[in-house]
């Protein structure tokens, strides 16, 4: 009987011992938000990089065309960052981009000049708020420290471009 109740209390040491270990590894990793928004940033961040080129190939007007490389260079940087932190930390990275953005690739693809740029400077305007609203909430409320603190050090970058963006989408109504 004694040592039944030695092999039982192994058993549940041994057992606390892995789900703490557990616990501690998600932890690690972050919750289902942060690998949400771990998701949707690179996914973003990809689609960024390609519609960013469009504009740089299609794009009537200079302004654009400049705000379209930036998008290009700025992503790209924060593309390499959060690649460097989701594999230092094991954390999810998307590979592709979604399918919304791809839609619209796929649409801006088959326009040029002036219909080019006010449909571009629309979306940017939707995505930048879009990116501002998701890296506000993962500066705050990420459960892990080092998601938290890239999504805090990169938030002013879609805040600028929101900006611009909204400036650009003006001047394409006139």
């Amino acid at each position: 009987m004694q040592r039944t109740f030695v092999c039982t209390a192994l058993m549940a040491v041994s057992l606390g011992w892995w789900l703490t270990a557990m616990a501690v590894a998600q932890a690690a990793r972050g919750s289902d938000s942060d690998r949400q928004f771990l998701l949707h940033a690179a996914s973003s961040g990809m689609a960024e990089v390609q519609l960013g080129q469009l504009a740089t190939e299609r794009a009537a007007n200079a302004e654009v065309k400049q705000f379209g490389q930036r998008m290009v260079d700025d992503h790209t940087k924060a593309n390499q960052e959060l690649r460097t932190l989701t594999q230092a930390r094991e954390l999810p990275a998307a590979i592709t981009i979604d399918p919304k953005h791809q839609a619209m690739a796929d649409q801006l693809a088959t326009l040029h000049g002036a219909a080019f740029d006010r449909e571009y400077m629309a979306g940017q305007v939707a995505d930048h708020e879009e990116a501002v609203a998701l890296f506000s909430t993962a500066a705050k409320e990420s459960q892990n420290a080092q998601v938290k603190a890239w999504a805090a050090k990169t938030l002013p970058t879609p805040q600028e471009h929101l900006l611009i963006a909204r400036a650009l989408a003006a001047k394409q109504k006139r």
